[in-house]
């Protein structure tokens, strides 16, 4: 519950959640390493799956109207983990009935959603934050505070390729969720934006976008290639789900090179000088790599505040905005592009 000392601080926040994914089950393990977690109910489509899962993590209250969940006085917050196609809608409802949302990435599929998600949330004075973990785990802040020592920045890398077993099944004649166009899906949305956001929230917003990929079969993308400029320098961008890639992530200056090791849950954070040398700039994490971003959601719900000052609503509408020009030139467009 709630609780308010003299100057009415909120110091538990209540959460209900929206998905019963292996993202889901992670999100419970991290956010209950925090004091100020408590989760109180799930929403489901099935009662049967719903049940199923309030009885593994102990959730009071199970829904299968999420108007009901909503506008119970039992949550304070919801974290959505739905398929990306059900993220504006959910949110908004979520919001109109005076919660906060914590929305998985990518937090919509378009930047008109985007846009309609960020003016329900300021009209009805709730804060709504994307769950991108990696630009508020400590090795990101590493990273920032040390980029000065690498001296005149001229190229981003970054790359994330997975090899999916959901190939296989499309292979095979299936449509699996993640290359379904319904769901807003493909390797570019789920993968390629690890990439970009902490790109723009280092960089900021490119100046131009150039973005090639391989479609499948459902029209969905499975891999791509991106080059974006920034004038003075550039950042290059490669996602898959239909090859591997062991690439490290490298962000490259004059004076030397950061290395980091992977780009969705940093953790080993190195910079390679012009001189041979090495500095070790890591830092082991105390928590589970998700428990930031929702420890990060739980104190700007209890002091009040509207934003994050990392994972901005500004760098969340600038990555939605890449997203839709990339998918613009490989071709790609969702059901949800069309209403």
């Amino acid at each position: 519950m709630i609780l308010y000392e003299k100057e009415a601080v909120i110091t538990v926040i209540r959460f209900g959640i929206i998905g019963t994914s292996w993202i889901t089950e992670r999100f419970i393990l991290a956010g209950r390493e925090s004091e100020g977690f408590i989760l109180s109910a799930i929403y489901s489509r099935t009662e049967e799956k719903g049940t199923s899962f309030a009885t593994k993590y102990d959730i009071p209250k199970v829904y299968t109207n999420l108007e009901d969940m909503v506008s119970s006085n039992e949550i304070d917050a919801v974290y959505i983990a739905s398929p990306n196609s059900s993220h504006a809608e959910q949110a908004i409802i979520c919001m109109n009935h005076g919660k906060h949302v914590l929305c998985e990435k990518p937090m919509a599929s378009n930047v008109r959603e985007m846009q309609e998600m960020i003016n329900t949330a300021q009209k009805n004075d709730v804060l709504l934050m994307e769950a991108m973990k990696s630009t508020l785990m400590p090795s990101f802040n590493i990273m920032k505070d040390n980029l000065y020592k690498i001296g005149r920045i001229r190229r981003y890398f970054a790359s994330f390729c997975r090899y999916s077993s959901s190939y296989e099944e499309l292979e095979k004649g299936n449509i699996p969720n993640v290359f379904n166009l319904s769901y807003s899906n493909g390797s570019l949305m789920d993968l390629g934006v690890y990439c970009i956001y902490p790109m723009v929230a280092l960089f900021g917003k490119p100046q131009s976008v150039e973005a090639t990929g391989v479609l499948l079969s459902t029209g969905a993308d499975g891999e791509g290639s991106m080059v974006l400029q920034y004038g003075k320098m550039d950042a290059v961008i490669m996602h898959s789900k239909i090859a591997d890639s062991f690439l490290p992530v490298e962000i490259q200056g004059e004076n030397g090179t950061m290395v980091i090791d992977k780009i969705s849950s940093p953790q080993d954070v190195k910079i390679r000088y012009g001189d041979g040398t090495i500095e070790d700039l890591n830092r082991p994490d105390i928590h589970k790599p998700m428990y930031y971003e929702i420890q990060e959601f739980i104190d700007l719900v209890q002091t009040g505040q509207g934003e994050s000052s990392v994972n901005t609503l500004a760098n969340s509408l600038a990555v939605a905005e890449i997203l839709e020009e990339a998918r613009r030139q490989m071709g790609v467009k969702y059901p949800a592009d069309l209403l």
